[in-house]
């Protein structure tokens, strides 16, 4: 390889597995692997390599592309200015996806302290109405009924907690990745929940005994395709059947609640506290409801790239208005960070352009992330009596995205594991909002509220009426 790639220090068969990690896709190689691979290139934590698992076909083909080059990864990180590329070598293995008996196994060696997991954000079986894990899902009554051949990740780390209790081994760390508010409470939920379904007793030792540390985890890593090969190949003189590419933001915020030990991340970039509640709802909130904001009327004005997006003027001053008059205001304080400078940075990484993030990733699987990243800001807001004029405009634009045509008239294909659902809905809506904001399961009781049903309506005959473009100039100009 060129000399300006950066590559492992470290003997690699030196390495031996401590973290055993559930879905190795291109958002964990560019967060976890790369603060191992810091770690392990100051010479630290080389009993924390990772074994890599999985539950889907996705995971056989990932790994399938990952074993042909030895487990290695290249992370390409890009500044506007600077692209610049590593390799990683902190998985030592990845075994078979769905071979429930391997998984188990390597769940039940004592060298194994950390169970990791990125499942996406609507892999936690949660019923978003209720914010509460969903005992009646399907694959979780399978393997209530079946605890011995379980097919979930939560089945397997059960089988594997139990079979280390039976032979008297300390539990692991299970340690969820994923962006989800207080994603440790709601592994752990999803983890004793469905132990409840299977042995109260166990279950009663799993809520005891296992930690489940809350994380905050940012970094933006969009999907792979081959124009990231070719790059990789034609800047970097690697040959990568997956490389990721991934900004150069780096973030993880992490409470430290490891019984069975855990590497030194403190040492190379990551934030251990008490309590990551504040950090989880500024990024919650500004980020990821940002990236929402700016989402469907991209969408809807045929914008491919986030940052086309962000260089369209109604866009941003739509995305800024939003942020800093709702959105902003009430967020809790966050120790040693200015919130409208994490906005402002924010701001920066969307306008990166050498990401190739898309708008359609950022409009994906709305039904699971406006219940997370949206809709709490207008219940906060309904709570104290504000208004919510430019929050109740994006859920428009996103009723108005899931219709299934642009106001072009051009199709946009189904993008959410509920698209038929939410595009009948959005067709009723089109002469009846509030058919809507009736889909209890996403909106709650927030659309009991008069003052929110009212906003969303105007907005969403506004854009029917007069298009995304008039309907943006009409809410800047204060004319909602």
């Amino acid at each position: 390889m060129p000399e300006r790639v950066a590559r492992p220090t470290y003997a690699r068969a030196d390495l031996s597995p401590g973290i055993l990690h559930f879905g190795i896709g291109n958002f964990h190689r560019a967060h976890l692997q790369v603060y191992l691979d810091r770690l392990m290139n100051e010479g630290k934590a080389r009993d924390f390599a990772i074994l890599g698992a999985g539950v889907t076909p996705h995971d056989t083909k990932m790994r399938d592309a990952l074993a042909g080059q030895d487990w290695l990864s290249t992370v390409v990180e890009q500044s506007a200015a600077v692209s610049a590329a590593r390799v990683t070598g902190v998985m030592t293995d990845f075994l078979p996806p769905m071979n429930g008996s391997a998984i188990i196994r390597a769940l039940s060696d004592p060298a194994i302290r950390i169970v990791s997991l990125t499942v996406t954000e609507g892999g936690y079986f949660v019923n978003p109405a209720l914010g509460k894990f969903d005992p009646d899902s399907p694959a979780i009554v399978a393997d209530a009924r079946n605890p011995d051949d379980p097919k979930t990740v939560f089945g397997l780390i059960l089988a594997g907690l139990k079979a280390r209790k039976a032979a008297g081994v300390a539990p692991f760390t299970v340690m969820s990745c994923d962006n989800v508010p207080h994603n440790g409470k709601v592994c752990r939920a999803a983890v004793a929940g469905l132990a409840e379904a299977q042995d109260k007793g166990f279950a009663a030792w799993v809520h005891d005994s296992v930690a489940f540390p809350n994380a905050m985890v940012d970094r933006i890593a969009p999907a792979t395709s081959d124009r990231e090969r070719a790059i990789t190949r034609d800047q970097f003189g690697i040959d990568d059947a997956w490389p990721v590419f991934c900004e150069d933001f780096l973030q993880w915020v992490v409470e430290d609640d490891f019984p069975a030990g855990r590497p030194a991340f403190e040492d190379v970039g990551a934030e251990f506290v008490k309590d990551v509640t504040p950090w989880e709802l500024m990024k919650i909130r500004i980020l990821n409801g940002g990236h929402a904001i700016i989402a469907y009327p991209s969408g809807l004005m045929d914008i491919h790239f986030v940052q086309e997006g962000m260089e369209n003027p109604l866009v941003r001053a739509f995305l800024r208005k939003v942020e800093r008059e709702e959105v902003i205001p009430i967020v809790p304080p966050v120790p040693g960070t200015d919130l409208d400078g994490y906005f402002q940075k924010v701001e920066e990484r969307c306008l990166n352009p050498k990401i190739g993030d898309t708008i359609r990733r950022l409009c994906l699987d709305g039904s699971n992330r406006q219940p997370k990243f949206i809709i709490p800001s207008i219940a906060d807001r309904l709570d104290r009596g504000l208004d919510v004029t430019g929050l109740a405009l994006e859920s428009a634009l996103w009723c108005r995205y899931c219709y299934g045509v642009t106001d072009s008239g051009a199709v946009i294909e189904p993008n959410d594991p509920n698209w038929d659902r939410l595009t009948a809905a959005a067709g009723i809506a089109r002469e009846d909002p509030a058919h809507w904001l009736g889909m209890r399961d996403i909106y709650g009781t927030t659309a009991d509220s008069g003052a929110f049903r009212d906003r969303f309506a105007t907005s969403l005959r506004a854009l029917w009426a007069d298009g995304t473009e008039a309907t943006l100039r009409r809410y800047l100009n204060g004319g909602m």
